[in-house]
């Protein structure tokens, strides 16, 4: 498979670590990678690509995996000439191996629930299965659009969630999945291979 290109459209990293963390480096210190080429594999073929991680880490891992819902926040973004008022919904996640529990990623997600249909949105808030699991079993016309590599020095919280040492060198990326042509998930994914 070649090289993903990155999409243009920043992800405000800031942002959605600091629903969860504040200050946001107390889950880890993030340094973006100049290309794919600082990533050493397999992390690299776990993130450099523009397809869902639950099917990227299932096919890695040879099992399926299951979501546990750290916390959650939901919010509001003010409406302004362009546009009214959107409903957020951000959540921070682990996804675990159903052969032996060792959780295999760890991510933030802030979707907008107006741009989901009603079933998707409430099958989501359920919290019982990986968001890809969902857009994918409901059919949603989805695009994953890689944003940004990263390395990252975890911080106690992330090691802990991991299963890792504070300090441990891991892997992430930053994405925006369009549901339906309209910009409606942020993700901040990190991978334990």
């Amino acid at each position: 498979m070649p090289p993903a290109k990155t999409n243009s459209i920043p992800i405000d990293f800031s942002a959605l670590v600091g629903f969860f963390y504040d200050p946001p480096r107390l889950l880890g210190e993030f340094r973006r990678c100049a290309g794919a080429g600082e990533v050493p594999q397999p992390q690299r073929s776990l993130l450099n690509h523009h397809a869902h991680m639950t099917v990227t880490v299932e096919a890695h891992h040879r099992c399926a995996v299951d979501v546990h819902v750290e916390r959650t926040r939901y919010g509001e973004v003010s409406g302004d000439a362009h546009g009214p008022k959107r409903s957020w919904y951000a959540r921070e996640i682990t996804l675990h191996r159903i052969t032996d529990r060792r959780p295999v990623q760890y991510g933030i997600v802030r979707l907008y629930q107006d741009l989901l249909a009603p079933d998707v949105w409430e099958e989501i808030r359920s919290e019982q299965a990986p968001l890809g699991r969902v857009l994918i079993e409901h059919n949603v016309l989805r695009e994953v659009q890689l944003c940004g590599l990263w390395q990252i020095t975890a911080g106690k919280p992330l090691a802990n969630l991991l299963w890792q040492t504070s300090g441990s060198l891991l892997y992430g990326r930053t994405a925006l999945i369009y549901c339906d042509r309209q910009p409606a998930i942020e993700l901040i994914e990190i991978v334990v291979p």
